[in-house]
């Protein structure tokens, strides 16, 4: 008679190494109820792999097929196409419009498939929305300075002016908190209908940025302002970064810059102005930094 090895019991045993301990003691001429004897594991698992090993001859687990899919390859492009023609449609409106095609699946599908693909669901970028002849001004602005070089860049001096709110922020706040605690003190950001602002006004070119101008609490830039800005600072910063060199200012278009009492004393103090600068125009990387503002544009137009 076959000696009983009482095997103790493992609280971290793998089902891999459960099973190939099992199948060795089956080897060995142990039965189904000896090996149940050693309490390794229960004892509907232990027959489950005495009969898997006889009808495979193998301890490997064979891989299950899985839950059919719901859908086909063809169906599945057909739902690439449907989102593609409408990037902002929901996952439940993808899948009512799916259905209509034969498929019946929910969103929580949808969203799969869509990840299979590669389109993953994220904040669309904000740009700003651009006329016909914001478009043209910016082909045109392109063309007028594409031959430009890095050194002819390095003769301009950039401008712009911004507002800051002094109380609370204008974004979006991130805070860790608990159920429950949405509206406790530590975790709201206070807001007030109308915060102070500021108005800052500052200048840079390649040689190094000018000094800024802090305007008055809750006082917008206006054509005297300005004008006072550009006497006190922009005047010294070209002395300071040019010299006698000849440089280029760069300033968009707003009211207070095009006034004619500006446009005026620019001319009086010879600066040069590069443009026009095109209508609804950051200084990002759209201008001939960037070629694809070229066929991006043509094709707009």
């Amino acid at each position: 008679m076959l000696e009983i090895i009482v095997l103790p019991l493992l609280t971290m045993v793998t089902c891999k190494e459960t099973r190939a301990a099992i199948i060795a003691l089956h080897k060995n001429g142990f039965t189904g109820k000896d090996i149940v004897a050693t309490k390794i594991a229960p004892k509907s698992t232990i027959y489950r792999f005495i009969k898997n090993f006889k009808e495979r001859g193998s301890i490997l687990v064979k891989k299950a097929s899985g839950r059919p899919r719901k859908s086909s390859k063809r169906q599945d492009r057909l739902l690439k196409r449907i989102q593609l023609r409408d990037r902002s449609a929901t996952s439940a409106e993808l899948a009512q419009e799916w259905q209509q095609a034969g498929v019946s699946a929910p969103a929580r599908t949808v969203r799969r498939r869509l990840l299979e693909d590669g389109l993953v669901s994220r904040r669309a970028a904000k740009k700003p929305l651009l006329s016909k002849k914001n478009i043209r001004d910016r082909l045109s602005f392109c063309r007028k300075y594409s031959e430009w070089t890095a050194e002819d860049w390095g003769k301009v001096i950039f401008s712009n002016e911004a507002p800051f709110r002094l109380f609370g922020a204008s974004g979006k706040r991130l805070v860790r908190r608990r159920k429950g605690e949405r509206y406790h003190q530590s975790c709201v950001m206070p807001t007030v209908k109308h915060p102070d602002t500021i108005h800052v006004w500052g200048c840079f070119s390649s040689k190094g940025v000018g000094s800024l101008t802090i305007l008055p609490k809750n006082t917008a830039m206006n054509k005297e302002w300005y004008q006072n800005t550009l006497q006190q600072q922009l005047l010294p910063t070209i002395q300071q970064q040019f010299g006698e060199e000849q440089c280029i200012f760069q300033h968009n278009g707003a009211p207070c810059h095009k006034a004619k009492v500006i446009t005026k004393w620019l001319g009086d103090q010879n600066v040069e102005i590069l443009g026009p600068w095109p209508g609804n125009s950051s200084r990002g990387g759209w201008t001939n930094k960037n070629p694809l503002i070229l066929t991006n544009s043509k094709k707009l137009l």
